[in-house]
């Protein structure tokens, strides 16, 4: 039954998309017409939105709700470890390793794992005058 429920939804909004890339093309008549390169960008911005509804659908699939919330939280502050989280979730389910939803504790697993990969040791150097510069002893000269 979700099965068919997501596909309506998938449907709708694809629908949607189709319908604003057909409406935008109208918005772009003020233009001058020596202007090349318009539907290409109307292209790569249809295309671009089409991934991300699939690149959504997909985490919607292998998410659960608890820990869909959670990656967007953490989208909010930290896109790019979010964004390597939904790479490595898709990567996952494309390769069949993920055989039901991931839930939240397995989630914060997988953020764990990132973090060890993506760790960066933040190295702390001082430097520090020294007293006894030789420029400081020519004080009346």
């Amino acid at each position: 039954m979700e099965d068919d429920e997501l596909e309506q939804i998938r449907a709708r909004r694809m629908a949607e998309l189709r319908a604003q890339s057909g409406g935008s093309g109208s918005s772009m008549g003020g233009l001058p017409t020596g202007m090349s390169g318009g539907k290409k960008d109307e292209d790569e911005k249809a295309k671009k939105s089409q991934m991300d509804e699939m690149r959504r659908t997909m985490l919607i699939q292998i998410l659960d709700g608890e820990a869909r919330e959670r990656l967007s939280r953490i989208a909010m502050v930290k896109a790019d470890k979010a964004r390597a989280v939904e790479d490595l979730l898709i990567r996952m389910a494309q390769g069949g390793q993920v055989r039901s939803k991931i839930t939240e504790k397995q989630l914060i697993e997988l953020l764990e794992q990132v973090n060890q990969q993506t760790k960066s040791e933040t190295k702390i150097v001082y430097n520090r005058r020294r007293y006894d510069d030789s420029d400081d002893d020519d004080f009346g000269l």
